[in-house]
């Protein structure tokens, strides 16, 4: 993306010239201003007032994607691999990104580039964009000298922590949106039906059954100002349960709550373990100490439970213990599958390959596990809707079966 600079400079006679000049970088319009035979006193970019305003919205204007950056840095990987600067590199991916978020990021990731910054000291300092993982893999490509190597492997990295989140996001879109109808259609009875019915009663008299009444004081509820109340208080411990899960201790009990259940547990479990297994691979692959990778793993673990384990591996390990030892020691959360091929891993010296087939195995588990859910699910929530419709309906007309003994009689 060529930009407009303004520049200041004195000719070999020593007198001063401004003058504009369009140009990729900062760098390369002060080397073309010398190769034309100018001393550049300063260069800086041409402010444009732009006549658009974008329209931010708080929690949606901003967002990143991790498949844009995966996509990013895919390309990225492809054009250093071509011979082309990171610097060059960037300019143009900044000029083709369809968000503008990202967009401002890289350019502002290339300008420290341009004064002198690393590509990894200059990708920390937009956590938002790209994580510790991200610089971490990105150092060690520049010390190693394998950039283009390390951008590939980041972002088969990316890409699969990409698909885990889709698939997860499928797995809990099918039941929430079901569980979303039932609401509506149980609320649509409650207010619209349930009152034509109650008035049907008073008119005929006479005691309700039990059922009946409690469906009729629900109803008497949601269409008062309680209602109100009620929303409220399920807002509020909704929030409350929200701000409680964001501290340690409450991370920790929900994190290790969120492996229990029998169905959703073995899912979030298989989730964790392959974003870790994947993640340390990839970092010891990219020659990442192993003491390092297992702290950043614990970071990007995404469960405090499996994030802790590692963490009192890492002790273990600086003791001079295999990897496999200390895994051992929980077994009830981590399988004894992986600890053995994390314990082949070592004594064979491909412990990095040995875990990305960890990671594999898991992305596996975690298909199938995604397929079965879903095909249990289906009919189970079909029955439980046409169970709660039921109930409703027989409610209603229950006290109509007593009239009509009545007016037999």
């Amino acid at each position: 993306m060529s930009l407009t600079f303004d520049y200041k400079v004195r000719d070999k006679s020593g007198d001063l010239v401004e003058g504009q000049l369009d140009g990729d970088s900062m760098a390369l319009v002060v080397r073309r201003l010398r190769e034309m035979g100018y001393m550049p006193i300063s260069v800086t970019p041409k402010s444009v007032v732009s006549l658009k305003t974008e329209i931010k919205i708080p929690g949606i204007s901003g967002r990143i994607k991790l498949r844009e950056i995966a996509v990013m840095t895919r390309q990225l990987s492809t054009m250093v691999d071509s011979g082309l600067s990171v610097v060059r590199s960037l300019g143009i991916l900044s000029s083709q990104v369809e968000n503008p978020e990202l967009a401002r990021i890289l350019n502002e990731v290339r300008t420290d580039l341009e004064h002198g910054s690393s590509l990894s000291v200059a990708c920390a300092k937009h956590p938002k964009a790209f994580s510790k993982l991200y610089c971490t893999l990105i150092q060690a490509g520049e010390v190693g000298g394998n950039l283009d190597d390390v951008l590939t492997g980041l972002s088969d990295t990316i890409e699969k922590q990409a698909s885990l989140n889709k698939t997860i996001k499928s797995a809990m879109t099918y039941p929430s949106v079901v569980l979303g109808v039932m609401v509506v259609i149980f609320s649509a009875m409650i207010i619209f039906i349930v009152p034509v019915f109650q008035n049907l009663f008073k008119s005929l008299g006479g005691k309700l059954p039990l059922p009946t009444q409690i469906l009729i004081n629900i109803s008497n509820i949601m269409t008062s100002v309680w209602v109100f109340a009620v929303i409220a208080a399920v807002v509020a411990i909704i929030i409350g349960i929200r701000k409680w899960i964001a501290t340690e201790n409450g991370r920790r009990i929900w994190d290790k709550a969120m492996l229990k259940p029998p169905i959703f547990g073995q899912l979030f479990h298989k989730v964790a373990l392959a974003r870790v297994t994947n993640t340390l691979g990839s970092l010891i692959s990219s020659g990442v100490p192993i003491l390092e990778a297992l702290d950043i793993s614990a970071e990007t673990a995404g469960n405090v439970t499996i994030g802790n384990v590692l963490r009192e591996a890492k002790v273990g390990v600086r003791e001079g213990r295999p990897l496999a030892d200390p895994l051992r020691e929980h077994e009830d959360v981590i399988p004894g599958l992986m600890v053995q091929m994390i314990e082949v891993g070592e004594q064979t010296g491909e412990l990095d390959g040995m875990l990305k087939k960890v990671a594999s195995f898991y992305d596996q588990e975690v298909e199938v596990t995604v397929n079965n859910l879903t095909a249990l699910l289906e009919p189970l929530l079909t029955v439980v809707m046409g169970v709660g419709v039921g109930l409703m309906v027989i409610s209603l007309y229950l006290p109509m079966f007593d009239y009509i003994k009545l007016v037999h009689n």
